[in-house]
């Protein structure tokens, strides 16, 4: 018997947990590095509608609003000033997991404007714009995995920034990805950058393909189909994994490896469970193994400090079944592609919501505070 908690558990089964979730709230309450002592939190991920949700709610912001309204920034700027202060002092709480960690954990990352997913030379600029203003090396700048992002992604390691991709959905993007990384790697080192300071994390979404293949699978209705619910995400992450191990033993990753860089480690995000049948610490106890960060929303980090169940990682002997709920999924008729090419696009589209929402918020206060 252990009084090992269940967040303790998936840290010491090589999983970093990070919180999806940021608020000036947070940070001031002290409640983030409560969750840091009590909850094994190393990191935290932002994103335009994290931001969103905590500039609507409460008075943390009031006051700094006030100052950029009496400054006459426009909303644009107001928003560049309110998030990266919030990533800035969410970095420096972070920075003592960042320093014991040699730069592992201790994460704090912040995303381009999603108006920019299919912008190469904007996110490229503006990722250097957010480096900048943070000004923290435990930060991190999150470029979405556009076929744009690609390129973006090459130049802004390339420029010894450390970044993390976001919306993968399929496993030949997470392919593309890891050789954007390894790109812009091998530029950094021609360039002179200490190698051992860049990292990167390729955050691929699960729960999301589950909402989409399971809205088919019940227009199917057959039993077939109804045995494939709720398989697929699961399966596409571990099969994610498996992409994750093969490139990077490659001779290629490997020369980079020698010469101080860091892998690219996969990053489970959309963990939040959609389906209220479904356990709640699915997505996290399905998809513990080694190398790998887990960016959980705080109910799913209570749910598994409360009652997850980690015992032994549930990945690597695992390949050979998800390979088949793939191949069963398109034998239903179900195309891998078209639902993958979907869910990036729709991915982007909540973004540019949500970022929309957080523009007319910050407006409305700048009005107010005049």
């Amino acid at each position: 018997m252990t009084n090992e908690s269940p967040t303790a558990a998936l840290s010491n089964l090589g999983v970093s947990i990070w919180l999806d979730d940021l608020s000036r709230e947070r940070i001031n309450s002290g409640g983030l590095e409560a969750l840091i002592d009590s909850r094994n939190i190393v990191g935290i991920t932002t994103n335009p509608t994290i931001f969103a949700t905590a500039l609507a709610k409460g008075e943390a912001y009031d006051e700094q609003v006030a100052v950029l309204a009496s400054e006459g920034k426009t909303v644009t700027e107001a928003v560049f000033e309110i998030t990266t202060d919030d990533v800035a002092a969410a970095s420096d709480i972070f920075r003592p997991v960042y320093d014991a960690t040699g730069g592992r954990d201790g994460r704090v990352s912040i995303e381009v404007e999603p108006g920019l997913a299919h912008d190469s030379a904007g996110t490229i600029v503006q990722a250097k714009q957010l480096w900048a203003k943070v000004n923290r090396e435990n930060a991190m700048i999150k470029i979405p995995a556009t076929v744009e992002g690609l390129e973006a992604i090459t130049e802004t390691i390339a420029a010894g920034i450390s970044v993390n991709v976001t919306l993968i959905f399929s496993l030949a993007r997470h392919r593309e990805v890891i050789d954007a990384y390894l790109s812009g790697l091998e530029k950094a080192k021609i360039a002179g950058h200490d190698l051992s300071k860049i990292h990167s994390v390729a955050s691929f979404f699960v729960s999301r393909v589950d909402t989409e293949i399971d809205k088919r699978l019940d227009a199917l209705g057959t039993d077939d189909a109804k045995a494939l619910k709720s398989k697929a995400g699961v399966a596409n992450a571990r099969l994610a994994y498996q992409v994750y191990e093969s490139a990077f033993a490659t001779d290629r990753a490997q020369t980079l490896i020698a010469a101080g860089a860091n892998k690219q480690r996969p990053l489970w995000a959309s963990t939040g469970v959609k389906d209220p049948s479904l356990p709640d610490t699915l997505y996290v106890t399905e998809l513990a193994v080694d190398e790998t960060v887990n960016t959980m929303p705080e109910k799913t980090l209570e749910a598994t400090f409360d009652h997850g169940v980690i015992t032994h990682e549930q990945v690597t002997a695992n390949y050979a079944a998800a390979n088949f709920t793939l191949d069963a999924l398109t034998a239903l008729g179900i195309p891998y592609d078209e639902v993958t090419v979907l869910l990036e696009k729709e991915g982007v589209e909540k973004f540019i919501v949500s970022w929309n929402e957080l523009l007319d918020t910050v407006s409305a206060a700048l009005e107010a505070a005049k």
